[in-house]
C-alpha cells in the first residue's frame, strides 16, 4: 500500500513539474500581493512592521487557495480519478497523497519565499524564523483542509 501511495505522490509531482504554473503562479501572486501592501498602507516602517506577519499569512492563504481548485479537477476530467477510486489505495490515502503533492509544489515554495518577501514589509529579523516555522506547520493544514473543498467541488 505504501508503494502505491508513493507512486501516486511521485505521479502528481511529475505532472506538476511537467505542466508547471502551479507553484510559480502561487509565488508570483504572493509577491504581487505583498508588493501592493506598502503602496496602499504607505511607507510608514513601524506600521508595515506591525502588519507584516498578518499580511504574509493572508497573502499566503490566498496564494495557496489559488491553485487548490485544480487538485482533483484534472484527474476527474481525464477519468483517472475513477481509476484511482477502484485501485488498491483507499480514497483517504489518495486524497492525502494529492494534498501532500500540492503542499510540496505550492506550500513549500511559499514558505521559502515568505521571509524574503517579509523584507518588503519591514519584517523584523527576529520575527522571520518564528514566522517561517509557523508557516511550515500551517501550510500543510491549508493544503489538507483545502483538499476537502476541492474534492467537494470537483464535479461542478
Amino acid at each position: 500500500m505504501s508503494r502505491a501511495f508513493f507512486a501516486l505522490l511521485l505521479r502528481d509531482l511529475r505532472l506538476a513539474a511537467r505542466l508547471g504554473g502551479g507553484g510559480g503562479m502561487a509565488v508570483f501572486f504572493f509577491l504581487v500581493v505583498i508588493a501592493i501592501v506598502p503602496l496602499g498602507v504607505g511607507p510608514d516602517r513601524p506600521l508595515l512592521a506591525s502588519l507584516a506577519p498578518g499580511m504574509l499569512w493572508v497573502a499566503l492563504l490566498l496564494a495557496a487557495l489559488l491553485t487548490l481548485d485544480r487538485l482533483f479537477q484534472a484527474d476527474y476530467e481525464d477519468g483517472s480519478l475513477d481509476l484511482l477510486s477502484t485501485g488498491p489505495l483507499p480514497l483517504e490515502l489518495v486524497a492525502v497523497a494529492k494534498a501532500l503533492a500540492h503542499w510540496i509544489v505550492t506550500g513549500l515554495p511559499l514558505v521559502v519565499s515568505a521571509p524574503l518577501l517579509g523584507v518588503l514589509l519591514n519584517l523584523p529579523s527576529a520575527a522571520a524564523l518564528p514566522l517561517t516555522l509557523a508557516m511550515l506547520i500551517g501550510t500543510p493544514a491549508l493544503s489538507f483542509l483545502g483538499s476537502v473543498g476541492a474534492a467537494l467541488t470537483v464535479g461542478i
